[in-house]
């Protein structure tokens, strides 16, 4: 599976400094802070993590 694009945060501020990006790999979702882009740590997580986080920040 190709990774997908990065998809920022509906809730993003309205300059969108303040945000996380998400994207689907085929190893699973990964995570990054939007204001440092391609230079940005990325968390890799699984599915059923990426399912709690979500629990959590909704």
């Amino acid at each position: 599976m190709k990774a997908s694009a990065w998809r920022r945060a509906s809730r993003s501020s309205a300059g969108g400094y303040n945000c996380v990006e998400a994207r689907l790999t085929g190893h699973g979702p990964e995570l990054r802070d939007s204001k440092l882009g391609d230079r940005s740590p990325v968390l890799h997580m699984t599915r059923t993590d990426f399912a709690a986080f979500l629990r959590l920040v909704t």
